[in-house]
């Protein structure tokens, strides 16, 4: 039996570029996992095997890998920054028990951190924050503690002050046992001295470490009145209240350094073993029934209940597809057969392994705690849940947003749509923020997801790892249909042909919705005038006919239906006639209910040097973007703003143009909002266009 409480698994995530990577690479180097470091300029660290990454020296698919410090196994999820692949990061976090915030000195908390933030909060994972980057231009720790504070409403412990910034950073104070840690100049990790706090922080590092202790002791009433009463509190006592703090989200132990130059990260080692939970301190996962209902069981993590195990991400290599499962209770074994209660069918364990980046090494049987990877599991995609077939439950399910952009793709090979076919439904097992459609009237194969980078990605996966090239069309835009006004109508459907026919009517009021809300359907039909069993058949007419918009076939949302009164005949009614008729009600009446149709909106964030801040809100201006804040730091500016994705195609080009290369900018779905007259005259010519061609 494994021993627990030595267990910690967790996540590495941060902004894209404020050094997540290369943090996974030193605490790796040090753990003793791997001996020479891989650079991610260089297009070698450990975790960024795909040729995609190493080429653009950035992380698109989270890699798990374990390593040991201190007698404890660290199971650790390097996760991708970039806001195109931010469903890595959620999904990721929803199995770990904790994780490290990586910030950047210089940039501060970028947009990227808050959302990864919000998602951690959502999933209530421990964090413990590492202000990386202090060698950098810039660099400024207490600015970036005060950031935390404020934009992520988060609290800070600070745990550690720089010595020195920028090109002076030669190491950390450890406020805990107030020592220096002072690192040479030969890049060795190893070669470090602990020393006396210099006398010119003395000062700095006495009130920080009272902040530190006041922090801590608020989580033990006798600790608290020993403190008031002016009594030393041991170093012990203050770590086991920082624990407590920290397993309650209370606040956030943070650390600074600089993993590049390979000072500081040992101290958060220290603290991963120190703060964050163990598996068998975090909530158990709740257990829900198939309908989604929570059924007041949870997944307790011991080895010795009934096997419960989610599948949180798949991945195709050249040894056939690999299912990452963490396991929550029970144990699991090679050759041992389990249930997926997502399709209900037994699957049987060919081989476990633990992974390392991109290689692996085998076991035979893993148990409550574990990450591992199991191969060749055939109908398992990620979200299900695999547990014991004598006592099934399932997990807490994930959800995931749909995609915003769309482009059609065709192989340039005449003959290769069965390859890409097959290559395409991989991908999308991999990924379920990427989904493939083919189009019912055209034919063409249409690939949707998060943004333009995520589908470059797609397309150029498809040629290097499955060898098919392909033909990208213009970018699509999901654009939405919804309503302005009520209405009240009436609709009789009546066919009668010999023998019995169908009758149904309905009266029904047809109006706007919340934003958000979707499609709600109510009945208020009293008397029996419509049968109670024929309500379902009317909610399914609307339901199924909101998929094609009245004015360009875009997918109508955000209204409500109420079914007032109508008739029926005792013969020639039935569930049929009714959907019937309200497929026809709803071509009838969304027409004179002031269809309008909604664009998606993107939170945009873009970073200037200060010299160019005019051209870049002057551009977003042009593209219809609202702003909606500035933010200044010594690098530069930060531009937020709400901007029609349709606008954005082709954007980082022309912020680096305006910027002589240094702009940097990442967006995010917001909302969905009205198009201008304009703009959606054009879109609704270029749909009818298109059905004209398809016809």
């Amino acid at each position: 039996m494994k021993d627990l409480t030595r267990y910690r698994n967790i996540g590495i995530f941060a902004h894209v570029d404020a050094g997540k990577t290369t943090t996974t690479e030193r605490i790796l180097k040090l753990t003793g996992k791997i001996h020479k470091i891989g650079e991610v300029h260089e297009g070698e660290a450990t975790t960024d095997f795909m040729e995609q990454e190493q080429e653009r020296g950035i992380t698109i698919q989270s890699a798990a890998t374990s390593c040991f410090w201190k007698d404890h196994q660290l199971n650790i999820i390097d996760t991708p920054g970039h806001v195109d692949f931010t469903i890595e990061v959620y999904r990721s976090l929803k199995v770990l028990d904790g994780g490290i915030g990586v910030f950047c000195a210089s940039g501060g908390v970028e947009p990227q951190s808050e959302t990864n933030w919000r998602y951690a909060n959502d999933s209530k994972v421990a964090r413990i924050i590492y202000i990386n980057k202090l060698d950098r231009m810039g660099a400024d720790f207490y600015r970036v503690v005060d950031q935390i504070d404020k934009i992520l409403a988060a609290k800070p412990l600070v745990m550690t002050l720089p010595i020195g910034t920028e090109n002076d950073f030669v190491g950390v104070v450890d406020l805990l046992t107030e020592k220096a840690w002072i690192w040479d100049d030969s890049d060795d990790p190893m070669s470090y001295e602990i020393k006396e706090v210099p006398a010119d922080m003395q000062e700095n590092v006495a009130t920080y470490r009272e902040q530190l202790v006041e922090m801590a002791v608020e989580q033990d009433d006798d600790l608290m009145e020993k403190y008031l009463e002016g009594e030393e509190i041991s170093i012990d006592d203050l770590k086991r209240c920082i624990r407590k703090g920290t397993r309650d989200l209370v606040f956030f132990p943070t650390y600074c350094g600089s993993s590049f130059k390979n000072k500081g990260v040992q101290l958060v080692l220290d603290a991963v073993v120190d703060y964050l939970p163990n598996p068998k301190e975090v909530n158990p996962q709740p257990e829900v029934d198939l309908e989604g209902h929570e059924t007041g069981k949870f997944a307790i993590v011991d080895p010795n209940n009934p096997l419960r195990a989610l599948a949180f991400k798949i991945m195709d290599d050249r040894f056939g597809a690999l299912t990452f499962t963490r396991i929550y209770s029970g144990k699991i074994a090679k050759g041992d057969n389990v249930l997926n209660t997502a399709t209900g069918k037994t699957e049987r364990i060919g081989r476990l392994v633990e992974m390392h980046a991109d290689s692996r090494e085998e076991i035979d049987s893993a148990q409550a705690g574990d990450i591992v990877a199991i191969v060749g599991l055939k109908n398992v995609q990620t979200g299900h849940t695999l547990c014991d077939p004598k006592q099934p439950a399932t997990l807490e399910p994930m959800v995931f947003p749909d995609p915003v952009i769309s482009v059609a793709i065709a192989p340039k090979k005449k003959g290769g749509d069965e390859k890409m076919g097959m290559a395409l439904s991989k991908m999308v097992q991999e990924d379920p923020s990427f989904h493939v459609v083919t189009d019912e009237e055209s034919g063409e194969t249409i690939i949707k997801g998060m943004g333009e980078l995520h589908l470059d990605i797609k397309v150029d996966i498809l040629k290097r790892t499955h060898g098919i090239e392909v033909e990208v069309g213009k970018p699509q835009v999901a654009y939405r249909e919804s309503i302005t006004k009520r209405l009240e109508d009436s609709y009789t459907h009546k066919k009668q042909s010999g023998g019995s026919g169908q009758y149904g009517k309905i009266d029904y009021v047809i109006e706007p919705g919340e934003p958000g809300m979707g499609f709600q359907f109510e009945s208020k039909v009293t008397g029996g005038n419509v049968p109670r069993e024929y309500w379902p058949a009317v909610e399914k007419g609307f339901n199924t006919s909101l998929d094609k918009g009245v004015l360009a076939g875009y997918p109508c949302v955000d209204l409500k239906v109420t079914l007032t009164d109508g008739a029926y005949h005792p013969v020639d009614s039935s569930a049929i006639a009714f959907e019937i008729a309200a497929k026809a009600a709803y071509r009838q009446s969304v027409p004179k209910a002031g269809p309008q149709l909604l664009e998606p909106i993107m939170k945009v964030d873009a970073f200037t040097p200060d010299d160019h801040v005019g051209d870049v809100i002057g551009d977003l201006n042009r593209r219809r973007g609202m702003i909606k804040a500035q933010d200044s730091n010594p690098m530069g500016v930060r531009v937020k703003a709400d901007v029609p994705l349709s606008e954005m195609f082709g954007y980082i080009g022309d912020l680096r143009t305006m910027t002589s290369g240094r702009g940097q900018f990442s967006m995010e779905f917001s909302h969905y909002a009205p198009c201008p007259m304009n703009v959606a005259e054009e879109v609704i010519k270029e749909a009818k266009e298109r059905q004209e061609a398809k016809a």
